[in-house]
C-alpha cells in the first residue's frame, strides 16, 4: 500500500498518558471509535442512542492509506470500548494505535479478520455489498459483547438498518445487476473492483493498472496503453474514477473518456460530503452509475 506515516513512541506516550483511567462510556453510552467514517456511519446507525461514535478519517480530501495519526486520535482509540479498523493494509496506523495501548475489555472489529483477508488483498470491502452485511453482523456482535444487557436493542437496530436503511441501496444494486450485467466498464483503481464484480459488470481495466494506482506504485506502459485505447476506441460504456486519488495517468484517461463522450462517474474512498450516511453516499454513487449506464453512447 502507499506509505503509512510512522507514529513515534514519544507521541504515543504523550497521547496515552492517563488514558487508562478514562471511562469507556459516554453518558451511559458505549464509546465507539472507527478509523474511517464509512464504518463509523454504519456503527452509529446500528448502535443508535446506546453508543457514541467517533470516526477519525472524515475529510473527503484525506487519503486513509497515508493518513498520519495525531495524539488526539491515539487518545480516542485508547478510550474506546469498541474499536473498528479496516485492516488489510489499508489503515496500519489505526492498528498500531490499538497495539500500542492494549486495554482490558475493549472489543475490536478488524474488517480484514472478519472477512479472512490480508495485506495484499483488495482492502476496499465497503464497496462489496455482501461483505458490508458481514461487517454489520460483526459490529452488532461486538456491541453484544461490550454491552450484553442491550442485545435486544442492537438486534432491533440491525434489522431496521438492513431492511429499511439499506432499502434504496439494495434496490439500485438489484436494478444494475438485472439490466446492465456484462456492460463493459473502465475504472481507475481497485476501490471499484468489489462493487463492479458484484454488479456483474465487465471490468475492462487490467487489474494491475487499478491496483498500481491504488497502491501508488508505477503503472506499466502496457497497462496505460490498454486503458487509453479502451477510452479512445469506445470499448467501455462508462469510466469510473476515484476523485480522492487522481494520478497523471488517471487524469489523462478521464479527459479522454470525456472527449469521447463516455459517461464519467466519480466515486470516493470516504463519505463525500462527510455529512452523508453510508447508505446516502452509496445511493448517490449508485444512482450516478445507473444514469451513466442508461445514457451510454453504446446503448
Amino acid at each position: 500500500m502507499r506509505a503509512i506515516a510512522g507514529i513515534s513512541l514519544a507521541v504515543l506516550a504523550l497521547a496515552f498518558a492517563g488514558c487508562g483511567s478514562r471511562s469507556s462510556t459516554a453518558g451511559g453510552r458505549l464509546r465507539v471509535v472507527a478509523a474511517e467514517n464509512f464504518w463509523g456511519s454504519i456503527a452509529a446507525q446500528l448502535g443508535g442512542d446506546h453508543v457514541a461514535v467517533t470516526s477519525i478519517v472524515v475529510n473527503p480530501a484525506t487519503d486513509p492509506h497515508s493518513y498520519e495519526a495525531t495524539p488526539s486520535d491515539a487518545r480516542a482509540m485508547a478510550g474506546a470500548k469498541v474499536a473498528i479498523v479496516n485492516g488489510i493494509g489499508y489503515d496500519n496506523w489505526a492498528s498500531q494505535l490499538l497495539d500500542a495501548n492494549p486495554v482490558s475489555g475493549r472489543v475490536s472489529v478488524t474488517v480484514g479478520d472478519v472477512l479472512g483477508l490480508h495485506e495484499g488483498d483488495n482492502p476496499h470491502q465497503w464497496y462489496s455489498p455482501p461483505n458490508v452485511r458481514r461487517v454489520i453482523t460483526a459490529i452488532v456482535a461486538a456491541y453484544d459483547k461490550a454491552d450484553p444487557a442491550d442485545t435486544a436493542y442492537f438486534r432491533t437496530r440491525e434489522h431496521a438498518f438492513e431492511t429499511t436503511g439499506l432499502a434504496r441501496y439494495d434496490e439500485l444494486l438489484a436494478e444494475i445487476r438485472s439490466h446492465y450485467a456484462g456492460a463493459p466498464v473502465g475504472y481507475s483503481e481497485s476501490i471499484f473492483q468489489p462493487l463492479g464484480a458484484y454488479l456483474r459488470l465487465k471490468l475492462m481495466t487490467p487489474y494491475s493498472f487499478a491496483k498500481a494506482v491504488a497502491e501508488g506504485s508505477d503503472v506499466s506502459a502496457q497497462d496505460v496503453e490498454t486503458v487509453e485505447r479502451q477510452a479512445q476506441n469506445h470499448q467501455i460504456d462508462v469510466w469510473v474514477y476515484n476523485s480522492q486519488n487522481v494520478t497523471p495517468e488517471v487524469s489523462r484517461v478521464t479527459a479522454m473518456a470525456r472527449a469521447a463522450h463516455i459517461p464519467v462517474v466519480t466515486v470516493t474512498e470516504t463519505l463525500s460530503p462527510s455529512t452523508l450516511d453510508f447508505e446516502q453516499w452509496q445511493v448517490r454513487e449508485l444512482g450516478a452509475l445507473l444514469a451513466a449506464l442508461r445514457h451510454s453512447t453504446r446503448q
